[in-house]
């Protein structure tokens, strides 16, 4: 069973009578749905809608543990804590550094949301599990299925949740009532304005290294992510990447030539000239 520990993350814990309340009208998730062995994406978005804080969240007895990059976590505890105010709820990060990923008939851990809906069973725990590897069989599990990371593939404070397929994934709800930054995301969904959006990457040859624009005709449509060989990550412009696909002009990864595919479990496609219009 292949595994890999992810030395760079946290967890932290958020347990009370009004936990549950408390996280639903804060964070993208649903959590109602949420079931106790299972791991889903989600957010806390500035109030115009972009990715504050991002991480993964699972129930973890009468409260719920949230996996967070370990650079972040004392700041979302400081965030969460002011929040707070009088509610039922205590939020305290926890000892235990690191999480360990395993993939393949895994056993032990919390299913992974976000591979599951592509039909791959990962599953996570914190700590380090003996044997466990480094993390590049993992990036390279995530370039296999499109599932971006921030630091890796796009910077917080800078995407939306529709960016990193949140709504594609169960990481954001649009019917679970009011939370931070609900008002922008709704509304992009509703009216269908998202334009940027995670692609898988692939070439002849090795790509470049991450951050290398991705253009058209010499225009940014986007830059790569995580890099693995000849394929990666993006976040592009679907509308301009299906426009030259189209018309049969190049895009390029520096000055690689690539070919763009959207996740198969995210029911997306390019957009045609006909459905722009």
């Amino acid at each position: 069973m292949p595994s890999a520990f992810l030395p760079d993350r946290a967890f932290v814990r958020i347990a009370g009578p009004d936990a549950e309340h408390f996280l639903q009208n804060l964070i993208t998730t649903d959590l109602g749905p949420l079931a106790d062995n299972e791991l889903r994406p989600g957010a806390l978005l500035t109030p115009q809608g972009k990715i504050f804080f991002d991480f993964l969240i699972s129930r973890d007895g009468d409260g719920f543990l949230v996996d967070i990059r370990a650079d972040q976590a004392d700041a979302f505890v400081r965030r969460m804590s002011m929040y707070k105010l009088r509610a039922a709820v205590a939020v305290e990060l926890q000892a235990e550094n690191g999480s360990t990923v395993s993939w393949g008939n895994a056993g032990g851990g919390v299913v992974d949301q976000r591979f599951a809906i592509a039909g791959t069973d990962v599953r996570r725990q914190p700590g380090h599990v003996e044997g466990a590897g480094d993390r590049e069989g993992y990036d390279a599990l995530r370039i296999l299925h499109g599932v971006p990371e921030s630091d890796f593939d796009y910077a917080l404070q800078d995407a939306f949740p529709h960016d990193v397929l949140f709504d594609k994934s169960g990481g954001v709800s649009f019917r679970k009532g009011c939370y931070v930054g609900q008002e922008v995301v709704s509304r992009m969904h509703h009216r269908s304005t998202a334009r940027r959006r995670v692609v898988i990457v692939s070439a002849d040859t090795a790509l470049p290294a991450s951050g290398t624009e991705i253009t058209i005709c010499g225009k940014q449509i986007g830059a790569l992510g995580t890099v693995a060989g000849d394929r990666g990550l993006a976040i592009v412009r679907i509308d301009k990447a299906g426009e030259a696909m189209n018309a049969g002009e190049p895009i390029l990864a520096g000055d690689v030539p690539v070919a763009l595919a959207l996740p198969g479990w995210s029911g997306l496609s390019f957009p045609t000239a006909s459905e722009e219009a």
